[in-house]
């Protein structure tokens, strides 16, 4: 059952991390940023359980994954919402062209 090596699976986690990390720097498109803010999250999550498939005796990993799942469902709900305001009042959801109006 516990066939899986821990350090290939922490090895995904932190490719997982940087993909969400260059997301959120590069892109300029806020659902493509709110995506890679959800990368970071389930690298996180996926090094949390790959720790508790090597302590299977504590389920620490297993309920602090849940509590960053539900927390991050909560924030994109959240984030969705304001960016359909920000939609609705600057027609675009690119975070140029809404930091430029906002100079002028």
């Amino acid at each position: 059952m516990n066939n899986i090596p821990l350090i290939p699976v922490l090895l995904l986690g932190a490719v997982l991390f940087c993909l969400g990390i260059l997301a959120v720097i590069t892109k300029r498109h806020a659902i493509v940023v709110l995506m890679g803010i959800e990368l970071i999250f389930n690298a996180a999550n996926l090094n949390l359980v790959a720790f508790n498939r090597h302590q299977p005796d504590l389920m620490q990993g297993q309920v602090f994954s849940v509590f960053v799942m539900v927390i991050a469902a909560a924030e994109s709900a959240v984030a969705l919402a304001i960016i359909l305001k920000v939609y609705s009042y600057f027609k675009t959801v690119n975070l140029d062209q809404i930091r430029h109006e906002t100079d002028v």
